[in-house]
């Protein structure tokens, strides 16, 4: 066996004690054996083991780690071994003295020892980093739970925008055709000396029309009828409307006739693309938009982009930047991703790409609480 360097025989005790964590050297040979030839003070109250028993053990440490986390440690003390750069790691061990699960991070610096051949020699600290992971961690969830929520928030006001829209169209549409249809009647019985009446009953039936158109356009705003024809016509026919009320034109393609998805789904990406358009229509000072909508495997990907004046990078993290907040919220809470990006012609690209099936379960299922029990 080899001997290892005495970089910290080196160094005053006074110094390495008071080094918080763990500093160590370490040795691993060619056959894949390994050796701890220096072990600071720190090591009992970091790993639960004096130093005496894991340089007499030294495959004991590699039991400490968490079976899930065994693989990274190795993949990582092999990279740093083959390049010879510094190797980073953190994971989590078991401590069956304090009966307890903690969070730690190596961090050494490597070099090759001349015999025996193929000897990698590591010194470095070991900390414990669990109370700032378990923060981390805590951040994670919050934030998942966050998004959870606003995903929940938008599916009810979809569904409330759905109600209001029935109502709407059913009672005061119902009502209004009631209403012209018995106009119409009282017209033809005005006297046709009057003809001051018959003005009169001609404006409230232009009033009556315009109410209704004005009850059909609100309706459409709440919740597109359009949607129940599926994603692709109702994005078609969006494309249109904005063409005709902004005087910007709009190009749509689609790769297919029709995509299947979850009216969830096609509901939420229906409104990423109308605050897209919306966007356009108020900043960009753009004179054409291209659409494209395609299916590749089991995702779905949308781009709008304008010939525009850009989106500069202080924009889109603004905190007033809510359009764009809300479309990639959106978006994560379906699965998937949002990016923008310069358009081909000067413009903004905007790429949402989706996943085609309903992710299982929640947010929550991608963040798991650490494991309390030694596997």
């Amino acid at each position: 066996m080899s001997t290892a360097p005495s970089s910290f025989a080196d160094v005053p005790q006074a110094i390495v004690s008071n080094t918080p964590g763990l500093v160590y050297q370490f040795i691993m040979y060619a056959d894949g054996s390994v050796d701890f030839p220096y072990l600071s003070e720190g090591c009992s109250a970091l790993l639960g083991l004096t130093a005496r028993e894991l340089q007499r053990h030294p495959h004991r440490f590699l039991e400490l780690i968490m079976p899930d986390d065994r693989k990274g440690y190795l993949d990582s003390m092999r990279a740093s071994a083959a390049a010879l750069s510094s190797w980073n790691w953190e994971g989590r061990i078991w401590s069956e003295e304090y009966n307890d699960q903690k969070w730690i991070n190596l961090r050494s610096t490597p070099r090759a020892l001349p015999e025996p051949p193929g000897t990698v020699y590591w010194e470095g600290i070991m900390s414990n980093i669990t109370a700032s992971k378990l923060e981390q961690l805590e951040t994670i969830r919050s934030r998942a739970r966050l998004a959870e929520l606003t995903a929940h928030i938008e599916q009810v006001k979809e569904q409330e925008r759905t109600r209001i829209a029935r109502e709407i169209h059913d009672d005061l549409g119902g009502n209004l055709t009631a209403i012209k249809m018995a106009l119409m009647m009282l017209t033809k019985r005005l006297p046709p000396d009057q003809p001051q009446l018959r003005e009169r009953a001609d404006y409230v039936d232009a009033l009556v029309d315009r109410t209704i158109e004005a009850i059909h356009r609100i309706s459409l705003d709440l919740r597109p009828s359009m949607l129940d024809l599926g994603l692709v016509a109702a994005l078609e026919w969006q494309s249109r409307e904005f063409e005709k009320q902004n005087g910007i034109s709009c190009t749509f393609l689609s790769s297919e006739k029709e995509i299947e998805l979850s009216l969830d789904h096609a509901t939420a990406l229906f409104r990423i693309f109308q605050e897209a358009l919306t966007n356009i229509a108020k900043h960009a000072h753009a004179s054409a938009v291209q659409v494209g909508l395609t299916r590749s495997g089991q995702h779905v990907t949308l781009t709008i982009e304008d010939n525009g004046v850009g989106i500069i990078q202080s924009d889109r993290t603004k905190p007033q930047s809510f359009g764009l907040r809300g479309m990639n919220e959106r978006a994560r809470a379906l699965g998937g991703t949002m990016v923008l990006s310069d358009g081909a012609h000067g413009g903004t690209r905007v790429t949402i790409k989706i996943r085609l099936a309903a992710p299982r379960g929640t947010i929550m299922d991608a963040v798991t609480e650490p494991s309390k029990q030694h596997q």
